[in-house]
């Protein structure tokens, strides 16, 4: 296996803007590192279990009923489409109290099986650097290993980033401004998802 290569490709991808990274920045502006390290845990075990499940035989499903690739789709975008309204519409007195509640470790989880960006990269990783041999399932091991290693740093980074700003947003209004700005990134990230499937319409 080509290990330099898919170090490469989890650090870009999971640094990049996402869902996951949106959302989580979100959560430490709103609640803090320590109450959002829940959140950051389903994060990364969610998606390494997701990779594993993908490249273990999940993916054969799609190729056998492509439908159901679409349905997953729709779900995904109606679910974070309204994600992107809980964030924007979010009361910030609340949010900055102890009676807000951050995505628990589950929900965090769970989240990565509606979550477009995530299925791209599970699919994509497994697909791009394994090989059909004996040692196949220690290849989709390994990379989801990889993934959760060099992509929890690369998850931290955005929770920190989020922690780091609320010192700078004492205001309700610029703590508005900027949950409405992360949800308007994450209605940005599914314009791939809603231009793939305007084409297969």
């Amino acid at each position: 296996m080509e290990y330099a290569a898919i170090i490469a490709f989890a650090i870009t991808t999971c640094v990049t803007p996402g869902p996951n990274n949106t959302m989580i920045m979100a959560s430490g502006l709103n609640y803090g590192i320590r109450r959002s390290l829940p959140h950051f845990a389903g994060i990364c075990l969610g998606f390494t279990v997701m990779v594993t499940a993908v490249g273990l035989g999940i993916s054969q499903l799609f190729e056998r009923f492509p439908v159901l690739h679409i349905i997953l789709k729709v779900v995904g975008a109606a679910y974070l489409t309204y994600l992107a309204y809980k964030i924007a519409s979010a009361p910030v007195a609340e949010v900055n109290t102890s009676k807000g509640k951050p995505f628990s470790f589950l929900q965090a989880a769970a989240f990565q099986w509606v979550n477009p960006k995530a299925w791209v990269l599970a699919i994509g990783a497994t697909v791009t650097y394994t090989v059909i041999s004996e040692d196949y399932t220690l290849q989709v091991l390994t990379i989801a290993l990889i993934y959760l290693i060099f992509g929890s740093p690369c998850v931290m980074l955005w929770l920190w980033g989020g922690a780091s700003l609320k010192r700078f947003l004492q205001d309700p209004r610029s703590v508005r401004i900027f949950n409405i700005t992360m949800a308007v990134l994450l209605m940005g990230s599914l314009i791939p998802v809603f231009n793939d499937l305007y084409t297969q319409m």
